[in-house]
């Protein structure tokens, strides 16, 4: 092969180029880079502008508009003359062009730490809203650009600069207009504003039933606690109702939502014309799901439009999309036929039509065209590895695959379902961005193509692996070589796992979706391996319910066949094996370090954040998956790791937050008490005031505790030969 086709073909592989790359990663770059200066590039605040077929992102302060169909790019200059106007009006010019939404082709709008703002291209600048400092949980209606958020343990709603008081916590564990559930089921805020702004829906949450626990603050002297409310499996949970505030009469009454109060109010949605709300309601056990209509004007229960039941769980994690011009209809998303897939409904509970079908779980929904005939949505495929568009032709069910290569595309539609722009990234592409017609996807264009971050950088191959699982299905793994890499020697690995429901590690996109930590500790001679198996996400319900009220065995079983396919390998030094993961990761780690069929197989391992005992582990999430410690306690006594200290003997090192409100620093404080009563010793790190995970300049100290660990228990400097 000649030289220069070798280095184009490095180039397509996003590999190194050998004799060029001379840069190493530390691990210090590696943490504080990644998302920076070592990432690919990106256009910032990327839109489309409606009414327009053109987009617009924004670049040095400037606003760049490009249109689409002929790709002519033109310049704004508007922070000057915006921070003209608004010193003009009394306020504090901005440092920097702030993030705006265009409401039209000649009008947008953002906000500052003080306002709401709207302005023109003419230069009209208009204070839609005024906020006060201190504030938390915001939540803007973007036509009337009414303000909804908390403060001092309140709701208020601002209406061009007047508050009006919507609730007020009458005792310690009340709580208004905040995210509940612990932030369960897709919820991510506790209020809602009806299409046309009159009014607003919020959680009322009740947790003064809920075992307190203390989150130590330290720099007082005594120390002092400060007590959250923690739900514990098994445990009394918190009673949430949901609430409506008439913006015009300053009147609330709440929904009807009946008993038992220990339910999940989940997936709030308004109708289009303000007068009814949807709630997905979930039992406690989460095995049957009503999805109700109530009215909003009295709060009265009006139908039950359909129910969903399951013999493991059901999760909505969706409120109901309504149809643009068609009242009465909407989309539901659900899991209910084994993968998620969208489906077309009406106000009587009718069931129109499904609007994605196949082995190919929905995990975006990007919205409808203007005029209601066309849904947009992503795809993983079959694999789960990649990610694709598609269109669905609402009054029929017709599909269209939009994006063709493989990779992971992620949609932006325009208002009008016309026109689209594609982010695109695989595993040797770090980013590009196409525009193309939804008439005729297959003439894209590019609108952005971001060059390599790490040419200059000596990195290690990647491959990218197939396992079959014992369970049936075939495992994506990935494994990053040393970028020396010699098959005459034997190297260490280090095994990085999660291996829990949400998320998935290995997937076709820049770099395989590995972080440059692990990079970094290839270049210190380690093999670097992660495998999703069994219970992690975008694979279907067969694959992600297979962990249901026995969280650790299919999981340990899928990590146990790559760890077999490793010590197959002729360059794996099987007597020098590591494994790390956080959080359920972390649980992990301390599974394989420990559990009968595991133990041995790790010579040492990093846990952070771990459970240990999943009785102690939040409500909503654990008896999802594991029912209560009532009704499985064969379950949750086998999966607690305080049982299994015993096996412990190579290395651990267990990682926690002091102020961790996920999983609380008991788990690991009482793992290391009965590590010292049973005799067995064990490393152990705590990261004073932090909360679930190590964040800011902090987490270098974190990775390079880890990987000091690492190279000490693995002698990372000794490659051997066979």
């Amino acid at each position: 092969m000649k030289r220069n086709t070798a280095l184009l073909v490095l180039a397509m592989l996003g590999l190194p180029f050998s004799g060029l790359a001379q840069k190493t990663i530390s691990m210090s770059d590696a943490i504080l880079k990644e998302r920076t200066a070592l990432a690919p590039d990106n256009l910032r605040q990327l839109q489309w502008i409606p009414g327009t077929t053109q987009f617009v992102h924004t670049a040095d302060n400037r606003l760049l508009r490009v249109d689409a169909p002929r790709m002519v790019t033109d310049t704004l200059n508007l922070l000057a003359d915006i921070n003209a106007a608004l010193e003009k009006q009394g306020g504090e010019a901005l440092k920097s062009m702030p993030a705006t939404t265009w409401l039209d082709a000649k009008s947008l709008w953002f906000q500052t730490s003080t306002g709401i703002y709207t302005y023109t291209l003419n230069g009209e600048l208009k204070n839609r809203n005024i906020l006060p400092k201190d504030i938390a949980n915001l939540d803007i209606h973007d036509k009337t650009f009414f303000a909804a958020y908390t403060r001092n343990k309140g709701l208020w709603v601002n209406i061009g600069g007047k508050e009006l008081g919507v609730a007020q916590s009458e005792k310690d564990g009340i709580v208004y207009g905040e995210a509940v559930h612990r932030q369960e089921f897709g919820i991510v805020k506790g209020t809602f504003w009806s299409p046309s702004g009159r009014y607003l829906a919020f959680y009322r949450m009740d947790e003064s039933m809920v075992t307190e626990y203390p989150i130590y603050v330290l720099d007082s002297m005594p120390a002092q606690a400060r007590m959250i409310r923690y739900p514990y499996a098994g445990a009394t949970s918190h009673q949430v109702t949901l609430g409506v505030f008439d913006t015009q009469t300053g009147k609330t009454h709440y929904l009807k939502t009946g008993e038992p109060a220990e339910q999940y109010l989940t997936n709030i949605s308004w109708t289009p014309d303000d007068k009814h709300i949807l709630i997905a309601v979930l039992n406690r056990g989460q095995n049957h799901m009503w999805l109700n209509q109530y009215e909003a004007a009295t709060g009265n229960f009006v139908k039950t439009l359909f129910e969903e039941t399951s013999d493991t769980w059901v999760e909505p994690e969706h409120p109901a999309e309504f149809v643009p011009g068609r009242k009465d209809q909407f989309v539901w998303q659900s899991e209910r036929d084994g993968f998620d897939q969208l489906y077309l409904y009406d106000l009587s509970g009718r069931l129109v039509r499904p609007l994605s079908r196949g082995k190919f779980p929905v995990t975006n929904f990007y919205g409808f065209s203007l005029n209601g005939e066309t849904c947009f949505y992503q795809t993983a495929d079959e694999s789960g590895l990649n990610r694709h568009l598609w269109a669905a032709n609402v009054k029929t069910g017709d599909l269209t695959q939009l994006s063709a290569e493989d990779g992971v595309h992620s949609g932006i539609i325009n208002p009008t379902g016309e026109w689209v722009l594609d982010v695109f990234s695989n595993a040797a592409t770090p980013r590009n961005i196409y525009v193309f017609s939804t008439k005729t996807p297959d003439a894209r264009r590019v609108a952005f193509s971001a060059q390599n971050p790490l040419a200059d950088y000596v990195l290690g191959k990647t491959q990218l692996l197939s396992i079959p699982s014992p369970g049936g299905p075939m495992l994506n793994a990935r494994m990053i070589l040393p970028p020396d890499f010699d098959a005459a020697k034997k190297y260490p690995v280090l095994v990085y796992l999660y291996n829990g429901p949400h998320v998935q590690l290995v997937s076709n996109t820049w770099l395989h979706a590995a972080n440059l930590w692990m990079h970094h500790l290839a270049e210190k001679g380690c093999i670097v391996f992660t495998l999703d198996g069994r219970g992690s996400a975008n694979r279907g319900v067969a694959f992600e319910h297979a962990i249901f009220r026995r969280l650790g065995d299919a999981e340990i079983e899928d990590q146990l066949t790559g760890v077999a396919y490793l010590k197959a390998q002729p360059f794996v030094d099987t007597t020098r094996m590591g494994v790390f993961g956080w959080s359920y990761g972390g649980f992990m780690s301390t599974s394989l370090m420990t559990r009968p069929e595991a133990a041995g197989t790790f010579r040492c391992a990093v846990a952070g954040g771990p459970v240990i005992d999943w009785r102690m582990y939040e409500i909503m999430y654990t008896e999802r998956y594991m029912d209560s410690p009532q009704e499985n306690p064969e379950g949750y006594e086998k999966n607690s790791l305080y049982n299994h200290i015993d096996n412990l003997n190579g290395r651990l090192l267990m990682i926690h937050g002091s102020s961790d409100d996920v999983v609380l620093w008991q788990h690991s404080l009482r793992y290391i008490r009965d590590c010292v009563r049973k005799g067995k010793q064990i490393d152990y790190f705590v990261y004073p005031e932090h909360a679930h995970n190590v964040r800011g300049k902090d987490r270098v100290h974190l990775f390079e505790k880890i990987g000091q660990f690492f190279e000490e228990n693995l002698r990372l400097e000794e490659v051997k030969r066979p």
